[in-house]
């Protein structure tokens, strides 16, 4: 049966992999009208009954680097706390591009997690997101850059990252070496057609399948949308990326349930900005080279020296006075760990790694947390009012540290990658803007453009619709 309105309560409730694709889930949602609250750690009754108007609420988690093992630990409780909720449908929100292996970040693992705490006859996915330029076709996912489309197994970043390389663009392919559910695809021709619920339908069991949705375009997100609206069920559980949230905004505001075209607010310049930077990737780095030439004192966070125990407080205590003293001079400041994918830091990481008797995944958590501690020491010595975090590791160490409860979206900025209001207990920290930036996200002049204001947003679909607080 057809839903004639959208039901009372929170709609949505997801636990995001890493913190940039949590902002990114939430951005889309609010951008849709929905009051959205993504908090730091499951929320509470307490935190909740102060945003009475919420209708999403996702946890920032860091499950994409973590094994199997952590998972099986911690993704239970998490999502038993978000089915307490009463959400019709739970989501494990991915990265658009598919960031995962069976021994890191296993998104196979995730879903049999999920269906086994949520339950429901099938779990689609949704991975493509065309705002994001994002693409599945026949079940291969495509990403573009600077206006070129790459198979994900030929992507530039992807097909090489360090962690969790993308060699092979077919979803069902490489999915199948993480879980042996049974994985099915409802392709793009069928997904356009009457015949796509009918084959949904058709696929759904009691061993509650994967099912891919195919899309590439503004037709088939909408028809994702509704596949996976009106055949909810009970409960749904959905491992999909932010093409979720779209793909849900897109059906309901074909129903009239949301606003049609309202522009999230602009975000106001600043005088300056500080930036910690984890991402190795290639669109990070030209942005750092940027700031650079656009006056930013950029100041490199030696790894060797980070992880090294008897020289990691020091070096801390290097990078954090290199940047208070850039910002008193009037400049902003970027601190960075890497500099692309070919920086030489990033080559000789497993050696770096080894040589201070640590695993990858533990020193990996050392630059981040070294990276927070940088931010931490900034902002108690200078006063600003926005700051930057690249990298979906370091963003969730940051956040962490800087004591931040929950997050909700302030202004936009760019695609995925919103100005967010910071709530926190700690007065200092309470209200703070944070703009949580992925690796492959923003233009050339992002961090420039964080501290000066956007040269324009576009018109996007949906109002406003920021988390509201209680008086």
């Amino acid at each position: 049966m057809t839903s004639t309105a959208l039901p009372p309560g929170v709609l949505l409730a997801y636990y995001g992999d890493d913190f940039t694709g949590s902002t990114d889930a939430m951005e889309s949602m609010t951008a849709a009208g929905i009051p959205t609250l993504l908090c730091l750690e499951p929320p509470t009754p307490e935190l909740l009954a102060r945003f009475p108007d919420v209708r999403c609420v996702g946890i920032a988690g860091s499950s994409r680097g973590r094994s199997p093992e952590w998972m099986s630990q911690a993704l239970p409780e998490a999502f038993a706390s978000l089915v307490a909720l009463g959400a019709p449908i739970v989501q494990y929100k991915i990265c658009s591009t598919f960031d995962s292996s069976p021994q890191v970040g296993s998104i196979g693992r995730a879903i049999d997690i999920g269906i086994e705490t949520v339950g429901g006859r099938w779990s689609p996915m949704v991975v493509g997101a065309p705002r994001l330029r994002r693409y599945q076709m026949f079940g291969n996912l495509f990403a573009a850059v600077d206006g070129v489309g790459y198979r994900l197994d030929r992507h530039p970043t992807m097909s090489r990252h360090p962690v969790t390389p993308m060699h092979e663009a077919d979803l069902r392919l490489h999915l199948r070496e993480q879980t042996a559910r049974r994985i099915e695809l409802v392709d793009m021709l069928s997904l356009r057609s009457a015949r796509g619920i009918e084959h949904i339908d058709s696929l759904a069991g009691n061993d509650t399948p994967i099912v891919l949705l195919d899309v590439l375009d503004a037709e088939t997100l909408e028809a994702a949308g509704e596949a996976i609206w009106e055949r909810r069920g009970d409960r749904l559980f959905t491992a999909s990326s932010s093409g979720l949230q779209y793909a849900l905004g897109a059906y309901w505001r074909a129903r009239g349930w949301v606003p049609d075209t309202v522009t999230l607010p602009e975000a106001e310049p600043v005088g300056q900005i500080a930036v910690v930077s984890g991402s190795c990737s290639p669109v990070t780095a030209g942005q750092i080279r940027h700031a650079r030439e656009a006056g930013f004192h950029t100041e490199r966070l030696a790894i060797e020296c980070v992880l090294a125990t008897a020289t990691r407080e020091r070096e801390i205590e290097r990078t954090a006075s290199a940047a208070v003293n850039a910002l008193s001079r009037g400049q902003s400041a970027v601190v960075f760990s890497a500099e692309g994918p070919d920086d030489p830091s990033v080559m000789r990481f497993d050696d770096s790694a080894r040589a201070a008797g640590i695993s990858r995944g533990d020193a990996a958590r050392a630059i981040g947390q070294a990276l927070a501690a940088v931010m931490q020491r900034i902002l108690d010595r200078v006063s600003l009012d926005r700051v930057v975090v690249a990298g979906g590791d370091s963003s969730g160490e940051v956040a962490s540290a800087l004591g931040v409860t929950a997050l909700s979206v302030a202004a936009a900025m760019a695609p995925g990658a919103p100005v967010c209001r910071a709530w926190s207990e700690d007065a200092r920290r309470d209200g703070l803007q944070i703009v949580l930036k992925g690796g492959q996200i923003g233009g050339a002049e992002f961090f420039r453009e964080v501290r000066d204001g956007p040269k324009g947003q576009q018109g996007q679909p949906g109002r406003q619709g920021q988390a509201t607080q209680s008086a």
